[in-house]
């Protein structure tokens, strides 16, 4: 029963968390009038954490399930 508690938790709270940080970037952007650029800068920068752990789950479960496609 905990383990497909938290097999449907992690997934749910990590993309929560995904979300507030987006939020955060945005309000960032807002609060420190950085224009369309800066935001996009903003987003691509600290949005590159965000990416790299996605890369990392992937590339993970790519080597459990066999060695790739």
């Amino acid at each position: 029963m905990l383990q497909t508690f938290e097999a449907w938790i992690t997934p749910i709270m990590i993309g929560g968390l995904v979300l507030f940080m987006s939020f955060i970037i945005w309000d960032l952007a807002k609060k420190s009038q950085a224009g369309r650029f800066g935001t996009i800068m903003l987003f691509l920068v600290l949005g590159a954490g965000i990416l790299g752990y996605l890369l990392k789950v992937v590339i993970t479960w790519l080597i459990e399930r066999g060695g790739g496609v």
